[in-house]
């Protein structure tokens, strides 16, 4: 039986996509999570989820880096990223990083049910509407190396990056993943190599360049 995590923010959408989950593959297993952080405790707690459907602009992420943030500590878990987006170069940025589908909040019923039993079966899934487009739309300038780059941390060195993006000190970031402060900085030093950087604060820019607009805000705002 497949597993599913529905994360967004909004109720009546998770609801919508737990019944388009339930249609498509009948029996399944439903969890989900409303921010980023629930999302990443869910994925510890319950190693057997196969599919995140994914928020690009739920609490706590903004843009790509919680797909980033999946894909690094959760590699064995596919991805589509739900958004209201749907730039051709967002989308072809969210394949480079990892996507394996991506799904505008327009789409209908039968496109959620057509991208869920895609992408379980190892496809990657985009909507007939935008595939021509995304297929022309270039990649990012330095997204295939920084998607590599980020790949290459490990779980842990990853969540370190994420907390040093938040601001946290080397003890702030010790106290909060019950760890050694000397282990804090080893996992520095390993980030900082890996992604080419030298300080806190180029390493901060790196996430800060997965950040997206959100055009529901945009709209909301005037």
């Amino acid at each position: 039986m497949a597993s599913l995590l529905i994360a967004d923010d909004h109720p009546l959408f998770r609801a919508a996509l737990k019944q388009a989950a339930r249609d498509a593959l009948g029996a399944v297993e439903l969890f989900e999570a409303d921010s980023l952080d629930a999302v990443l405790a869910l994925l510890d707690a319950q190693p057997q989820v196969d599919l995140v459907l994914l928020d690009l602009h739920m609490p706590g992420n903004h843009g790509l880096a919680g797909l980033a943030a999946v894909r690094a500590q959760f590699p064995g878990v596919a991805v589509i990223v739900v958004s209201a987006n749907d730039d051709p170069r967002v989308v072809r940025r969210a394949l480079d990083h990892g996507a394996a589908g991506y799904l505008p909040k327009s789409a209908g019923l039968d496109e959620l049910r057509d991208a869920i039993r895609c992408v379980l079966a190892c496809e990657t899934w985009l909507p007939p509407v935008l595939r021509a487009s995304v297929a022309r739309a270039q990649s990012a300038p330095g997204d295939a190396d920084l998607a590599s780059r980020l790949a290459s941390l490990s779980p842990q060195q990853f969540r370190v990056l994420a907390l040093v993006a938040e601001g946290l000190l080397n003890k702030q970031i010790a106290d909060r993943l019950d760890i050694q402060e000397r282990t804090v900085k080893a996992h520095l030093t390993a980030i900082f190599e890996r992604l080419g950087v030298r300080n806190r604060t180029q390493a901060s820019v790196v996430l800060r360049e997965l950040e997206l607009s959100d055009p529901a805000r945009r709209i909301e705002g005037g």
